[in-house]
């Protein structure tokens, strides 16, 4: 069984995820777990998830953390800065959408890694951050086994995980993230239709 931990904070941004959570989710293969600072965080659109890990119990084995954008990535844990190390140098996928790319940037974890995320101006005064040239100016960068996206691109964070962690075929994929992007219609005269 593939387990996939998404990150939450406090006021998480909730639609971000909803296309890959409910990707993973619908496949027997997969399992989806939740964690936090805290037992139970509020996303912004008012629903309160009670997570399944707090960052201490976290597990090593995962296949797929996802870091997700909240209001409140503004801050220091080194436990978290190790999880999100650890994972990387183990080849787990790690994706990091918005402020999480904030995080990550603020605590040295993109070094070597091309990446994008929110405009790098949020990121000038810290002293961590010492790859600027490796950004790109794009919805969503995957460089190895890490994808980072601006605040904007769920649905390409979406299809670069699902890629990343191998879910399906690459076709199947992208015609599943086409249908979210193009409408029921005009899916429907490109592909006949999905149902």
């Amino acid at each position: 069984m593939k387990r996939a931990i998404f990150f939450l904070l406090e006021e998480y941004a909730d639609w971000q995820i909803a296309y890959l959570a409910s990707q993973l989710n619908q496949q027997k293969n997969w399992t989806i777990k939740t964690a936090s600072l805290t037992k139970q965080v509020t996303s912004m659109g008012g629903f309160k998830t009670e997570v399944d890990y707090t960052i201490e119990k976290i597990p090593k084995k995962m296949d797929l953390l996802v870091l997700v954008e909240g209001s409140s990535w503004e801050f220091k844990n080194s436990l978290l800065k190790k999880t999100i190390a650890q994972a990387l140098s183990n080849g787990i996928v790690v994706g990091a959408i918005c402020g999480a790319v904030d995080f990550l940037a603020q605590n040295g974890l993109l070094s070597d890694y091309h990446h994008t995320g929110n405009p790098q101006i949020s990121w000038q005064e810290a002293s961590q951050y010492i790859n600027p040239q490796q950004f790109h100016s794009r919805q969503v960068v995957q460089d190895r086994n890490l994808v980072t996206a601006n605040g904007t691109a769920a649905l390409e964070f979406t299809e670069a995980l699902l890629k990343a962690v191998d879910f399906t075929d690459q076709q199947t994929i992208e015609k599943t993230m086409d249908l979210q992007r193009m409408g029921y219609y005009a899916y429907s005269q490109e592909y006949g239709d999905p149902y």
